[in-house]
């Protein structure tokens, strides 16, 4: 199997999402546009299943090794059970679903929504139970690590839970970053998080609000190249945390994926250029591998989709760039 390679059988739209199970790292789920959710096996490059739904689906996660959940466009949450393709419908929001993390700790389903509401649902019920928790704006991004949940909304507002107290966030603060959120991850050690902006910039934040940690915290350009003397700025659409190193990935509408050491403040790796805006990032549980969804993202509208290319799903193997510098 070669080190960097095209996954056979691709979606026919943009990708919205690229996931990994978290146990098994061969699998890999695909969201997109094109109304359907696919599981893939990246060694053999097949197709595993493939669920359609009414409109696109914006969002796509694991449970274990055999359920699935996705949203999307047509307002529905859905179980997926991948070994026998049967699909459950657990419930609706008031508007499209934009994100959704499964909890383990809880065993809990968590969706955020355009309707400017979070839902907790807990697909193990006989009716799946679910908590609703109205926000202030409407849900972008969101991830989840241990118990803590980080809610990316419009405004640049963000939330930061406690899962087993949801009455009210641990913490409320405003990004960092000038301008509209575009992508969001945790720390795999749990102390803080990563986001990204339209404007080809990246946070590192903390959990920790003493002023030693929030002193820590910092922002830096990337994604961005100079061409003729004009600087192009093209928005952060994805990061992901290294499972082990907790280094990061991130991936822009440059068709650029970089790997970032956040404690040194460095860049280990730029890899070659995609040929096309990259929607999504996903390590697999042994980060061993790196999903990268490469397709068109609307930043031209209309008139850019005339010549964007077919969508694809790039697995890279993953080397000494993914570990971090020793500290000088």
């Amino acid at each position: 199997m070669s080190d960097h390679f095209e996954i056979s059988s691709p979606p026919f739209d943009s990708v919205s999402q690229v996931r990994f199970s978290p146990t098994n790292p061969d699998h890999l789920l695909v969201s997109a546009w094109d109304t359907t959710v696919r599981l893939y096996d990246v060694t053999a490059n097949e197709q595993k299943a493939k669920f359609d739904h009414r409109a696109a689906v914006l969002a796509c996660c694991f449970s274990d090794a055999t359920h699935a959940y996705s949203g999307g466009l047509d307002t529905g949450v859905r179980e997926l059970d991948l070994a026998s393709e049967k699909v459950t419908h657990l419930g609706q929001h008031g508007n499209a679903v934009s994100t959704m993390n499964y909890s383990r700790e809880q065993n809990v389903l968590i969706t955020g929504s355009w309707d400017q509401s979070l839902r907790f649902w807990d697909p193990r019920a006989q009716t799946a139970g679910v908590s609703t928790y109205s926000i202030p704006e409407r849900v972008y991004n969101m991830d989840l690590v241990n118990n803590t949940l980080v809610v990316a909304m419009a405004s640049r507002l963000f939330h930061i839970y406690d899962i087993r107290k949801m009455n009210e966030p641990a913490q409320t603060r405003e990004s960092s970053l000038k301008f509209m959120t575009r992508s969001l991850a945790c720390m795999v050690d749990g102390q803080g998080y990563a986001i990204g902006s339209v404007e080809g910039r990246i946070g590192v934040e903390y959990f920790d609000p003493s002023p030693e940690a929030q002193d820590k915290k910092y922002a830096f350009k990337c994604h961005r190249q100079t061409i003729d003397d004009v600087d192009h700025v093209w928005p952060v659409n994805a990061l992901a945390f290294h499972p082990v190193y907790n280094t990061f990935a991130s991936a822009g509408s440059d068709g650029t994926v970089s790997i970032w050491d956040h404690k040194v403040k460095k860049r280990l790796r730029q890899y070659p250029k995609y040929s096309a805006p990259i929607p999504s990032v996903a390590f697999n549980c042994d980060g061993t591998r790196l999903a990268v969804g490469v397709s068109y993202t609307w930043d031209d509208g209309e008139e850019g989709a005339k010549t964007a290319e077919r969508p694809a799903v790039w697995i890279r193997k993953t080397g000494e760039e993914v570990k971090p510098r020793q500290a000088s």
